[in-house]
């Protein structure tokens, strides 16, 4: 027998192909193998390291609760409680919209099983060479292509208009809560679960929102096309055709459901990678001055090129995880699928008393083939991406434990609830705060023109006591200067007077949060026009309501001695980067005047004068006794000992003194 070339031939391509890609892959293996490691010269000398090697860095967010991302009854809670938040009710435009998905992907499958039965019509008219009724056909066929298009952009249109409405809806409500009271600060400064809540706020919801929306989509058109086409092909040819790729689609789902297990915890894990690479960039912006002065940049170029190898890396990994996966999916959701379809729908027409199939010319039987095949080709596909939903449902259930663990965090925070690595391990070692003491253990009394600390312990967030108990009564009227070295609880004073770190125990009476106004050494500068720097953080809507006018504005920059300002700038509505074009004197003496606008009780003067002249200082100190407002001063000046009436002297240690400055105190500071 003469040997078959052709398949002899086709034989030898398929192994030199093999051979081409199992060389290639694993060049590509070790290449990559080799890149992650040291680079060392004979004499074993290190040579090259990558950044990752050559600097450690930490990002706060290694808890010991990480968010874990399963489709399991946790993942259907939490998508519940998040799912009432982006639809508010059934009568809403949202709720709306998915109806409106929902028809429109069921005017689309319609639209599909006309285009299937009409193309087997045109094809036939064709084949049998029938020219009216190709005509006919094919003019019935060009009318109805706008009704179909605009069928398939009302769809676009309804899935791009609700994700973007459940995205308004979502985040509006996080930022509600984020920027509710002092949360987005003690968020950040309280409690450490989530390092980067920008990332979550912007990019994961958005993320979020879109997953929702097309897996709502993907899983009702698939669903859709089964159920319909499931009918037409058991009433026409049996429930053994369509039972078949049932079957095979809860057999395949099974399988990939399992083998993507690890796609969640990826998907969380990116996300934070993402989140640690912003925070570092943000770093670099936000202390971009020291980092020049120490010139750091090669040092800060690490640290940026560890942060973003660390991501790369994981990324890498998760595609090659994402092809592999692909590979399977590819294998299992579509070419089996077809190859059990076609089998499928075999069956019938090799059935010799199919009632159907054995009536008829063979023409008859070719068209039959042709409608059910193709049916059967649109449900294989319809069950191939259902499986592939799968993928998609657990990328929702990463991003769902993010946006979860935000809101959660969220919730926490707002109930005086914190979690602090750092505390935990002092209270271990013995160096955290006493069993007694606990965040929010102490009370808060609001009342007008007094502050007083009752044996209120002076206690940082990671568990460090600075003052046992600290006790002092200041009365309206009376100017304190806070002084003391470093590190001695200035800072922690003011922070436990303004309610951003929660009190360990005794009790603090205070003015409400309306009649405590802080002043620090770098005033913050809103965006904005002239006029908002000093009424901030008010409107000017607020400063009308409040019967405030631009000519008592003027009078604060005058006492300031800032008046130039309104000519320089070109008026109270002018808009500036006002962090750039003031100085920082120019910065001091406008918070100054902020709080001149204000009028509250007390104050809190941080090193707010540090860059002001000693005259316009003691022209500002001697307004604010005018007006009426206590000052609690921390300052190394002595000038400014003659403006004030008590000190606070904090030793460091533990210790502290509270008494009146007399003439041979003032004499002293002098």
């Amino acid at each position: 027998m003469a040997p078959n070339y052709s398949k002899l031939i086709e034989r030898t391509d398929v192994r030199i192909a093999l051979a081409a890609s199992t060389a290639l892959t694993a060049w590509y293996i070790r290449n990559y193998y080799k890149s992650s490691k040291h680079s060392r010269s004979k004499d074993g000398r290190l040579v090259r390291l990558s950044p990752e090697e050559q600097i450690q860095y930490m990002i706060k967010e290694k808890t010991k609760k990480e968010p874990k991302g399963k489709v399991d009854a946790r993942f259907w809670a939490d998508l519940k409680v998040l799912w009432k938040i982006m639809f508010p009710g059934l009568w809403s435009r949202e709720s709306g919209l998915m109806v409106l998905i929902a028809v429109s992907l069921i005017s689309r499958s319609i639209c599909d099983l006309w285009l299937i039965q009409h193309s087997t019509l045109i094809e036939g008219s064709i084949i049998s060479m029938n020219l009216p009724d190709f005509k006919r056909l094919l003019v019935q066929f060009f009318i109805a292509m706008p009704m179909i298009s605009l069928v398939n952009n009302v769809l676009k249109w309804s899935i791009g208009e609700a994700k973007l409405r459940i995205r308004t809806n979502l985040t509006l409500h996080m930022y509600q809560e984020y920027l509710k009271g002092f949360t987005y600060y003690q968020v950040s400064n309280l409690d450490n679960r989530i390092a980067n809540a920008d990332q979550v706020l912007t990019t994961d919801i958005e993320k979020f929102c879109d997953t929702v929306i097309d897996l709502y989509s993907n899983i009702s058109k698939p669903l859709l096309d089964i159920g319909i086409y499931l009918y037409r092909l058991t009433t026409n040819l049996g429930a053994t055709t369509p039972g078949i790729m049932v079957a095979y689609l809860v057999v395949s789902g099974i399988f990939l459901t399992i083998l993507r297990k690890p796609t969640a915890k990826m998907t969380v894990q990116e996300q934070k990678l993402e989140g640690e690479f912003r925070y570092v960039n943000s770093r670099l912006i936000t202390n971009s001055e020291e980092i020049a002065f120490y010139q750091g940049n090669h040092r800060e170029q690490l640290t940026l090129l560890a942060s973003f190898f660390k991501l790369t890396r994981h990324l890498r990994n998760f595609l090659n995880f994402r092809v592999m996966m692909g590979f399977i999916d590819n294998i299992v959701a579509k070419y089996v699928a077809i190859t059990v379809g076609f089998y499928a729908v075999s069956r019938p027409f090799f059935a010799v008393d199919h009632n159907l199939l054995t009536k008829g010319t063979e023409n008859d039987r070719f068209k039959h083939y042709y409608t059910y095949g193709r049916m059967m080709v649109k449900m294989a596909e319809g069950i191939g991406r259902l499986v592939l939903s799968g993928r998609e449902m657990n990328k929702l259930a990463g991003l769902t434990a993010r946006v979860t663990q935000l809101r959660s965090v969220l919730e926490d925070v707002q109930r005086g609830k914190y979690t602090r690595t750092m505390v935990e391990k002092n209270v271990q070692n013995g160096n955290g705060p006493p069993a007694l003491l606990a965040p929010g253990a102490g009370r808060i009394i609001y009342q007008d023109k007094i502050i007083k600390f009752d044996k209120v312990p002076l206690v940082t967030p990671n568990g460090d006591v600075l003052i046992k108990e600290l006790s002092f009564e200041v009365k309206s009227g009376i100017n304190v200067l806070v002084c003391g070295p470093n590190g001695c609880g200035k800072s922690s004073l003011f922070r436990h007077l303004g309610e951003l770190w929660p009190i360990f125990g005794g009790t603090l009476t205070k003015p409400p949060k309306g009649k405590l106004f802080y002043v620090p050494q770098r005033p913050y500068m809103t965006l904005g026009t002239l006029r908002d720097q000093v009424i901030y953080p008010q409107t000017r809507e607020e400063m009308v309501r409040r019967g405030r006018t631009d000519e008592q504005l003027n009078r604060f920059l005058e006492i300031v001695q800032l008046s130039y300002l309104t000519t320089r700038e070109g008026g109270w509505d002018a808009v500036e980067d006002w962090m750039d074009v003031l100085s920082g004197g120019e910065k001091q003496r406008i918070a100054m005047a902020r709080l001149f606008y204000h009028e509250p009780q007390f104050a809190i003067l941080d090193e707010c004068t540090s860059a002001v002249s000693v005259d316009v200082e003691g022209q500002m100190y001697q307004y604010c006794r005018e007006m009426g407002i206590s000052l609690f001063t921390v300052s190394h000046r002595k000038s400014l000992w003659k403006h004030h009436d008590h000190y606070l002297q904090m030793d460091g240690r533990g210790g502290y003194v509270f008494e009146a400055i007399d003439s041979d105190t003032q004499q002293f500071g002098s």
